[in-house]
């Protein structure tokens, strides 16, 4: 798909240079960066939403559960 966005002249130029540095096109350095800061913000709102679930339930286990959950894990020498 093609688009049409405005950028400051500097960020332009940069971008340009990295590009040039990398091998890369133009397309594929903008599509790699976007993806990447696209990604980023996905996990930000599986974090909001587990913090909207905690607020309300908590993630606390019944002691008999903790207990057993416990009683599984290997004993280490720290």
């Amino acid at each position: 798909m093609k688009t049409a966005i405005s950028i400051p002249n500097d960020v332009y130029e940069s971008a340009e240079k990295l590009a040039s540095r990398l091998g890369k096109s133009r397309s594929q350095l903008y599509t790699q960066a976007l993806s990447g800061y696209v990604a980023k913000h996905k996990k930000d709102n599986v974090t909001s939403k587990l913090d909207e679930v905690y607020e309300v339930n908590s993630s606390r286990l019944e002691d008999s559960l903790e207990y057993l959950q416990l009683k599984s894990l290997p004993r280490e020498k720290w």
